[in-house]
């Protein structure tokens, strides 16, 4: 059996492991104030171009979107997503558990969605094979899936501020984007300037979550820097459990605006850790001889890979993603006849028929994975 289930499937990359293991009977204080963390700040600052960002480690994807959302947020205030946005749909509800709601922009391709795979469903199947499509449909047709648009960001804004009701409702307080989005698809450098115009007009922070941004950043279809992503956002996170580590997420605060007591929120929603050593630790070799967006491209490089062998065997791509994560569409009993073989994720039901799945390329990939994978359809 081979896996390309997701990107954190295996524990965590060898020289991240050599200095735990290096690294592991020395005695130092806990909750991030050792050496270590100071210096993966350090490191993590000068990649960025600003050495006077604010730099927290915490545990994980979920943890770090509840904790600065919650933070940033006055009670009042909601946060902005996308549809597919990861905080609203598989985070289990943990914005609105810690009291702000998210509030829904659904952008014209999603919500165009259900209209394009009904007209395209059950007349264009491949024949002889039955493991796909043949013609790139459904999600595959809609040009940038999971990406919120400025135009509906500025619309829904304006819209609110124009009812003179909007007293009475949840107000907008922050807007959150992903970098890659759910469906690996990428915000432009000028779509991302769009967007940070937007909310410095509304004076309202740009969130970014990059659990996947280091696979976002080495794609070929990325023209923006980690600096760059930095400048323009408010804050941001530089994704490690994905992207080589074993566990942990690193914050950034960009414009001197980390929420007083941070570290207290940190802990009171269970982000903290105690041996805060083993994140710095992580993050200090990440960000040593350009570890991080070294193992990024070698993901990117298996994905592109694997990408020519889905052509090859006829595979349908239900989404036209440049990083990671590739969505194919498969007949359903050719699904289940692979998957005693391979792993891969359920994404949606395309129809009664078929099924799209994801298939995430990460750092341990290797050419023997996509070479059994090659034989296996």
């Amino acid at each position: 059996m081979i896996s390309f289930e997701s990107d954190y499937i295996a524990g965590a990359h060898p020289e991240i492991l050599c200095r735990l293991q290096e690294t592991n009977m020395e005695s130092l204080s806990g909750y991030g104030t050792d050496p270590y963390s100071e210096r993966a700040k350090r490191k993590i600052c000068d990649a960025i171009s600003m050495p006077d960002a604010q730099v927290e480690f915490l545990v994980g994807g979920t943890q770090t979107n509840s904790v600065v959302i919650s933070a940033m947020l006055a009670d009042y205030e909601g946060v902005i997503a996308a549809g597919t946005g990861h905080i609203s749909t598989h985070e289990a509800g943990a914005i609105e558990f810690g009291g702000h709601k998210v509030l829904v922009l659904e952008n014209s391709c999603e919500a165009n969605n259900g209209q394009n795979r009904e007209e395209h469903a059950g007349d264009n199947r491949t024949e002889n094979t039955g493991r796909g499509r043949e013609e790139n449909t459904g999600r595959g047709s809609e040009e940038n899936p999971g990406k919120i648009s400025p135009e509906a960001l500025a619309r829904y804004l304006s819209d609110f501020y124009a009812d003179e009701t909007h007293e009475h409702m949840v107000f907008p307080g922050m807007v959150y984007i992903s970098y890659p989005t759910e469906y690996g698809t990428l915000y432009s450098k000028k779509e991302l300037e769009q967007i940070s115009g937007i909310c410095r007009k509304y004076q309202i922070p740009l969130y970014i979550d990059g659990a996947r941004l280091g696979y976002g950043l080495m794609s070929r279809g990325s023209d923006l820097t980690m600096a760059e992503i930095a400048r323009l956002c408010d804050v941001f996170y530089i994704g490690g459990t994905k992207v080589g580590a074993l566990c942990g997420e690193a914050v950034v605060f960009t414009k001197g605006n980390r929420p007083p007591h941070f570290m207290t929120s940190m802990k009171r929603r269970g982000a903290l850790l105690a041996k805060g050593r083993l994140l710095g630790v992580q993050f200090d070799t990440l960000f040593t001889d350009d570890l991080y967006l070294r193992i990024s491209r070698h993901a990117i490089d298996m994905a592109e890979r694997m990408k020519e062998i889905f052509r090859a065997h006829d595979l349908t791509f239900a989404i036209d993603s440049p990083t990671n994560q590739q969505f194919v569409i498969l007949e359903n009993e050719y699904l289940e006849k692979i998957r005693s073989e391979v792993a891969f994720s359920f994404w949606e039901k395309y129809d009664e028929t078929h099924t799209v799945v994801r298939f995430a390329t990460s750092w341990s990939t290797s050419e023997e994975d996509l070479e059994k994978l090659d034989e296996i359809l």
